[in-house]
């Protein structure tokens, strides 16, 4: 069973590598691994494929980097967070609101709301000051280097292309340079080449726009969480102020 399933697998994943059915077919049937089939991608395709390799680190090297930040650093339940700091509001204990803050330092949403929280007994004002300083801080970091992935997607593609170009002009070169018999054989390199290329450049710049739309999202998500409930966080402790001060008026 396991032997009717490797030839398939090995297909898959070369396939994934963008290298044509009748190579991979080749490979299988020679015996050749998954691993030499890769370095005969990457040797046919030319100089350029090596030259998209780095382009294709740096895109990855964003998406991970940025994906780890975004879901476990600056990530947290916005609903149950803000239900238990409202409870915490409303129960007037401030300072325990402030330390639940503190449990998540590095969240976006538990900044903001402790900006707000610390300017609590300071107007509405000032609430509203700190709490738009501390969002103004705080979105930068959250869409930092996620832009950079369409940059990268187009570089990808224009460095694929010219790949293309190169491999042309080297192959069309070396045809009028070599006897009749190898014609045939010089150009299916060159235009090997030139498909290789682009074929790569493409696959690292669809790579880098899943990356980029995913993490857009994602960002944008957060940041619509904090505009939400900051706002609400603002209501609450000017609702909490007045309320404090019509029962001092009372008392007095």
């Amino acid at each position: 069973m396991t032997k009717k399933l490797r030839p398939s697998t090995k297909t898959l994943l070369a396939l994934l590598f963008l290298l044509p059915a009748a190579e991979v077919a080749a490979q299988e049937a020679s015996g050749g691994g998954f691993m030499s089939a890769i370095a005969e991608f990457f040797e046919a395709g030319g100089p350029f494929i090596y030259v998209n390799c780095i382009t294709l680190a740096w895109g990855i090297a964003i998406i991970l980097e940025r994906i780890i930040f975004i879901f476990f650093k600056y990530n947290v339940n916005a609903e149950a967070f803000m239900a238990q700091v409202q409870k915490l509001v409303m129960a007037n204990d401030i300072e325990r609101a402030i330390k639940l803050c503190n449990a998540a330092p590095s969240a976006a949403l538990p900044k903001v709301v402790k900006a707000g929280l610390t300017r609590a007994n300071r107007g509405e004002m000032e609430i509203r000051n700190a709490v738009e300083e501390a969002t103004l801080a705080i979105v930068p970091v959250l869409q930092k280097r996620t832009p950079n992935l369409a940059s990268i997607a187009n570089m990808a593609t224009l460095l694929g292309l010219l790949g293309t170009i190169t491999g042309l002009i080297t192959a069309f070169r070396a045809v009028g340079a070599v006897s009749p018999e190898l014609k045939a054989k010089v150009l299916a390199q060159g235009v090997a080449e030139a498909m290789y290329t682009t074929a790569f450049g493409l696959a690292i710049a669809v790579i880098c726009m899943f990356g980029h739309l995913f993490l857009t999202n994602m960002t944008k998500k957060i940041i619509d969480e904090i505009d939400q409930y900051s706002v609400k966080l603002e209501n609450l402790l000017v609702s909490r102020g007045k309320g404090t001060a019509s029962a001092l008026d009372r008392i007095t």
